[in-house]
């Protein structure tokens, strides 16, 4: 069977490797034998450059032309810990592109172009601990992809085009420490979802779509100090749901949402500063978008005058009411005693 020209390619720095030696530098980039990194910034490669010597631990492919990594392009790189491809146009990761990796500690790939992840994109970098993803153009997460990052720390999603995620996306990331989703085209906060994250300390969910933050989604979280709910399309929120966080100390952003102002948010803040391990960073930020009348109004400039105008609102509508059940009644008996008193005098004209 006749190979692709991507396999060639792949395959033609395994000869070189083999016939000239493992110490060969890659022509265009600059090797540094006493550390063993490789620096290939900005050369304007198109594929992963042949002859990387085996002992390199450090190599820098950003900043480059590649738009595909081929399934054997770092196949013999056994001592690689950190591989940086960010800035380039890669928009296809080929199965087992990454499977010689096992020892990998860092993964730089933001700035790209990918629109998926392969099924075994997790299977062999067990070592992985920080994994940078962000501004591609990713749409869909689902748990086959990332299953397998059992000692992942660090993993950067944001600004991608993400609508959804399967539920099990993170179960197997129970060591994650930070998660930013920042940037992308989320709606909900489901239950579940983090469910495994009992370590994760910085969430980022800033500049989402989220109008919605499910009751026990965030319940899970006993090491977070640190959510950001910023810039969303939050118009309201339950107290049960942030009373869910059993943390030491957390810190909230929860400005730049449509906030709807009445005596409920207003009580639900309320609470939520009386909690010790809650803390909302951006409250004075916090600005109304509803009512009209309070539209550009701080929710920390209000006080308490919301409760007080709702309540006020309540008697006044309470008092009409009443005013008008009265009336009513007033009316009812004027009309019984008229009647009363007009048949009564019927009663008279028929006996004279």
């Amino acid at each position: 069977m006749p190979l692709s020209g991507c396999t060639m390619l792949c395959v033609l720095p395994l000869l070189l490797n083999t016939v000239l030696g493992f110490k060969l530098c890659p022509s265009h980039c600059l090797c540094y034998e006493s550390s063993d990194l490789v620096d290939c910034r900005s050369r304007g490669l198109v594929l992963v450059p042949p002859s990387v010597p085996h002992g390199t631990w450090l190599l820098d492919l950003s900043g480059n032309k590649l738009t595909e990594v081929c399934t054997r392009s770092f196949i013999g790189l056994w001592s690689l810990k950190i591989l940086l491809m960010s800035n380039n146009s890669i928009q296809t990761l080929q199965p087992q592109s990454l499977s010689s990796l096992e020892f990998l500690e860092r993964l730089d790939l933001s700035f790209n172009q990918l629109r998926w992840l392969p099924q075994d994109f997790s299977q062999s970098l067990s070592s992985l601990q920080e994994l940078r993803l962000d501004h591609n153009l990713l749409q869909h997460l689902d748990s086959a992809s990332l299953g397998e990052f059992k000692n992942l720390r660090k993993l950067d999603l944001s600004y991608n085009r993400i609508r959804a995620m399967d539920v099990r996306a993170f179960s197997g990331l129970s060591r994650l420490s930070l998660l930013d989703l920042e940037g992308n085209k989320l709606n909900v906060l489901k239950d579940g979802l983090l469910s495994r994250q009992q370590s994760l300390e910085v969430l980022l969910l800033g500049h989402n779509n989220i109008s919605a933050i499910e009751t026990e989604a965030l319940a899970p979280l006993r090491s977070l100090t640190l959510l950001g709910l910023q810039g969303n399309q939050l118009q309201h929120i339950r107290f049960k749901t942030f009373l869910k966080l059993q943390t030491t100390t957390t810190h909230l952003q929860m400005s730049s949402n449509p906030w709807t102002c009445d005596c409920e948010l207003q009580r639900i803040f309320a609470k939520i500063h009386r909690v010790r391990h809650l803390l909302v960073y951006d409250y004075k930020d916090i600005i109304c978008h509803a009512p009209a009348q309070q539209a550009g109004s701080s929710l920390a400039s209000l006080d308490s005058q919301l409760c007080i105008t709702e309540t006020a609102s309540v008697l006044v509508i309470t008092i009409t009411v009443m005013l008008a059940v009265i009336g009513a009644l007033v009316k009812a008996e004027h009309n019984r005693k008229n009647k009363q008193a007009a048949s009564d005098a019927e009663s008279d004209g028929q006996e004279k």
